[in-house]
């Protein structure tokens, strides 16, 4: 192990083997930004989505994914280059790291790659303890997907965010209002086909206890784009309301905090949660622009 690995780590304080799996895959996202910066990925695109939040903006859960934002539509976008300078900083920290990139379908807006290290090897690597680690399968990964919109629906803004480790850098982010309307563009529109995503409805505290104003004309362009949103009307904050009403009453809040736990520490965040929890928040909702 590095002291670069080493020096992350120690922020971390893990003493579960889920802490140090968090713990490890957080590194990872961290040096592979760092591995962006490097390759000036940031003067292309912006970063926005849960881990934007966690890393750049504080929210107190851990997030699985590097979700990423050209700052223009660009279908020849390429991200190959990218991805290997991600890989010789991950190689440079010391974590023994697998880049794969995804193939893309022509009718696809979203470019993904996927990160992989092993659990076991990674643990014996930054020497965790034995009885840690010996109820860890040989085959067990820590998994990173990084996904970049090529085709973004418009109306968002950017802003320039800074970190001091593993060394000083810089990352473009979409502005807390904007990724405020893409986690709502997600509340809404996704089909929970598998499991129900709690990280979504912590996230929408998050949003509601910091006072962040929600931009419509970002969230109505991204509903508009993925077919969510046909009136010929521009999208009001009732119009609004009335939607996120109408998910709230239909999500098992139950299957939501089973899905939330393993991302925070503290399980008491959650024992409040149910419908008419997340119904007693709307009046809480500010909005950027007036309707």
């Amino acid at each position: 192990m590095t002291a670069i690995v080493e020096d992350l780590l120690e922020n971390y304080n893990p003493k579960t083997k889920y802490d140090y799996e968090n713990a490890i895959h957080e590194i990872m996202q961290e040096i592979a930004l760092l591995g962006l910066w490097r390759a000036k990925f940031f003067e292309h695109a912006a970063f926005y989505g849960g881990t934007s939040l966690r890393i750049l903006y504080g929210l107190n859960r851990f997030s699985e994914d590097l979700d990423f934002s050209l700052l223009k539509p660009d279908p020849s976008f390429d991200l190959l280059p990218y991805l290997k300078e991600v890989a010789e900083e991950l190689e440079i920290s010391g974590l023994k790291v697998k880049v794969e990139q995804k193939i893309k379908r022509p009718e696809n807006p979203i470019v993904s790659a996927f990160l992989k290290t092993g659990t076991l090897e990674t643990f014996i690597r930054i020497g965790l303890d034995e009885s840690l680690r010996r109820f860890t399968h040989s085959d067990e990964m820590i998994k990173i997907k990084l996904e970049v919109d090529i085709d973004p629906p418009m109306g968002f803004s950017t802003e320039v965010r800074y970190l001091a480790k593993p060394i000083p850098f810089s990352v473009r982010s979409y502005i807390p209002g904007d990724l405020f309307a893409g986690k709502m563009h997600a509340v809404l529109c996704r089909a929970y086909k598998v499991r129900v995503k709690g990280r979504d409805w912590y996230d929408f505290i998050w949003y509601i206890n910091k006072g962040i104003p929600l931009n419509l004309v970002h969230l109505e362009s991204r509903l508009r784009q993925s077919g969510n949103y046909s009136s010929h009307a521009a999208l009001t904050k009732e119009a609004f309301l009335d939607l996120l009403q109408q998910k709230i009453q239909s999500v098992n809040f139950e299957a939501a905090k089973e899905d939330i736990r393993r991302f925070i520490r503290d399980q008491r965040e959650i024992e409040g949660w149910s419908a008419d929890f997340f119904l007693s928040l709307l009046s809480q909702i500010r909005f950027s622009i007036p309707h």
